[in-house]
């Protein structure tokens, strides 16, 4: 079954507000801060570890040949870095029931 709904900065930052007792501002600003530094982190090239949560990990991937499936035209895919994330087995219990 799938949510139709999305985790929002605002929904965190009113969880923390409720759960805290900081004020809004102090909330929002307080989840801005952890995302910017995780995004900075990434920027310099670590990986995110959130102990229970996941990993944020950063591949570098090389040249390769793809294909347009609509031609069958094969075409050079550049070189780049991407973002994967890997669940931590606690996280990956509690989605799957257990």
């Amino acid at each position: 079954m799938r949510s139709t709904e999305t985790l929002t900065r605002a929904a965190i930052a009113e969880a923390i507000n409720r759960k805290l007792g900081l004020s809004r501002a102090e909330s929002l600003a307080m989840v801005e801060s952890i995302l910017t530094h995780m995004c900075d982190a990434l920027g310099k090239g670590e990986n995110v570890k959130i102990s229970g949560f996941g990993t944020f990990l950063l591949r570098d991937k090389a040249e390769r040949i793809g294909r347009n499936p609509k031609t069958g035209v094969e075409v050079p895919i550049t070189p780049r870095r991407v973002l994967t994330f890997r669940a931590s087995q606690m996280l990956k219990d509690r989605i799957g029931g257990k």
